[in-house]
């Protein structure tokens, strides 16, 4: 009797003698990138350095294209939104040591926002692994302990033979639910040594699916048939998975409000009926889920930015589905769901019956409007005018990528980003200089839209090397730098809390003359005149960067216990 997975496809003649006679000049390096083609890669970002060179000149055989950045973490964040937009593992080709470790932030952030990205590091020549003081340049005692604590899953090399495999479950572990960053290293002896292993010609591409338990599904769906007050907080995890349609039409048929976090923007039509919009950093809208009697929680672990930190306390019954096990159940109880965001919708679907309740629009109109009342109190005209200008200026089907200053943090709440999966941001891991490079990566994936990067200067000088990428690539990527001469966030929450701000100031270079001496276009405006330059800079052709000279303010925060 012969089972279906002890067939093994036969290699043709042409197959056997390609095996048996293998191009020469090959070399470790030629097996990392023949595995990525066969994976399905046609894109790699990096940075070389000395113990790497056997990957990047292997890089010269292949048909994959080379986007090079100049920083290692603006390469990370480059490669973070090439997954979010494509869906599939990005890439990252980094050296030993120094390098290696200056993408950990950005790897930290690929991590908590669930981006796949496949960092290839190389190491220190195989004999220096092992823990001994060999004096290596860019030796480290244990490299890979470096990554453990922030990607997925490390996986390291010591012989040519075990790339394939190594790159393939790395791939695999990378767009396994949830997604994430996974790290491979390889020592340079391995990467630089001809090698007569075949040419490698394929590759199971194919990640584990992660289905929900039937069983808890169904006592899902029972709950959410006979709730009278039922809600729906939607997280990155609905994007990531792809699943928007199947949650608006699950919350059409149980007639549930629906509000999505920071990372979910785009999950839920923002002038839908039943759309409480981003509003989830205010009491009216926290006020309003801790009433559900029923609270479905979609791809959220509810943590501080998506709870108002940590005051939520929702009072009815809690389902949560989420693909990250240690995020199930981390900050409430609930009947907890370890699924793919988009299988444990559809089947919630197939076993749910339709609520009736027309009072549901009603109660969204009137959240909305306690919240727009709270804001009007506190005259922050400015900040959403900004607002209001950038979303006529960015075309509806545009993505943008926004840093940690505090427009961005406006957006998190007040912006219509129009879809899933066109609003990104560093409120994963909340670290500085993500929107520029982010969007950078994001018009190499797709260069047929303009793409919009939002940044502060303190952020900006993050990343401003990247205008080189920028123009060296001719990328479609125009950059707004809101400069208010120092880290605003910052100064806002010092002089808050000390009556004063200490080491939040800096000097103000000239965006627009250094911008332009990299050969890219810029241009200053003001608040007046912000709609009509961004409009004019997206609708031209490869980067640009647009300055506006502002102090802007946040609005009042409800988890403090103000109105």
């Amino acid at each position: 009797m012969t089972h279906d997975h002890d067939l093994v496809l036969r290699p043709t003649e042409a197959q056997i003698s390609a095996a048996l006679n293998p191009p020469p000049g090959r070399n470790g390096g030629d097996l990392v990138v023949e595995t990525l083609a066969g994976l399905g890669a046609t894109t790699v970002f990096g940075l070389p350095g000395q113990h790497a060179l056997g990957m990047f000149d292997a890089l010269r055989r292949s048909d994959l294209r080379y986007i090079g950045l100049r920083v290692e973490n603006n390469a990370g964040f480059a490669a973070d939104a090439y997954g979010r937009i494509t869906g599939e593992a990005a890439p990252l080709l980094l050296s030993t040591g120094p390098g290696a470790l200056t993408s950990l932030a950005a790897l930290q952030e690929a991590a908590a926002a669930s981006a796949p990205v496949l960092a290839i590091s190389s190491q220190i020549p195989t004999a220096g692994l092992g823990g001994g003081r060999h004096g290596y340049l860019h030796e480290l005692p244990d490299q890979s302990a470096s990554f453990r604590g922030v990607v997925k899953s490390v996986h390291t090399v010591r012989t040519q033979s075990q790339i394939p495999s190594a790159i393939e479950a790395a791939w695999k572990s990378a767009l396994t639910a949830p997604h994430g960053p996974v790290w491979v290293e390889i020592p340079q002896d391995v990467l630089l040594a001809p090698t007569l292993i075949p040419v490698v010609t394929g590759g199971d591409a194919f990640p584990e699916e992660l289905p929900p338990r039937p069983e808890l599904t169904a006592v899902a769906a029972d709950l959410l048939s006979r709730a009278e007050r039922p809600a729906i907080i939607a997280g990155g995890g609905v994007v990531r998975s792809d699943a928007s349609g199947k949650l608006r039409q699950l919350a059409e048929v149980v007639r549930a409000p629906v509000v999505t976090t920071p990372g979910g923007k785009g999950a839920f039509p923002w002038r839908h009926p039943l759309s409480l919009q981003s509003w989830i950093e205010d009491r009216h809208t926290t006020d309003f889920l801790e009433d559900a009697d029923v609270l479905l929680v979609v791809g959220s672990g509810l943590g501080e930015l998506s709870s108002n930190y940590h005051t939520f306390k929702p009072r009815g019954r809690v389902i949560q589905i989420e693909a990250d096990l240690g995020k199930l159940e981390s900050n409430h109880p609930a009947l907890g769901i370890h699924a793919d965001a988009r299988l444990a919708l559809q089947a919630l679907l197939e076993t749910v019956s339709p609520r009736q309740d027309e009072e549901a629009p009603g109660r969204v109109r009137e959240v909305l409007a306690r919240v727009s009342e709270r804001l009007a109190a506190q005259e922050l005209t400015l900040e959403q005018e900004l607002l209001a200008s950038v979303r006529r200026a960015l075309p509806a089907s545009s993505p943008s990528f926004w840093d940690m200053t505090i427009l961005a943090y406006w957006a998190w709440s007040a912006f219509d980003a129009k879809g899933p999966n066109l609003l990104h941001s560093a409120q994963g891991a909340g670290g500085l200089g993500y929107g520029f490079p982010a969007a950078l990566g994001a018009a190499v994936a797709d260069p047929s839209r303009p793409v919009l990067a939002v940044s502060g200067d303190g952020g900006a000088l993050y990343s401003i090397a990247e205008l080189a990428t920028a123009r060296q690539y001719d990328l479609n990527v125009t950059w707004l730098i809101v400069d208010d001469g120092g880290y605003g966030i910052l100064r806002e929450y010092m002089t808050d809390a000390f009556g004063q701000a200490t080491a939040t100031e800096l000097s103000r270079p000239d965006y627009v003359a250094l911008a332009e001496s990299f050969g890219v276009p810029g241009v200053r405006t003001t608040p007046s005149a912000l709609a009509d330059d961004l409009s004019k800079a997206l609708a031209s052709p490869g980067p640009s960067v647009v300055v506006l000279p502002a102090v802007l303010r946040m609005f009042a925060p409800t988890h403090l216990g103000s109105d």
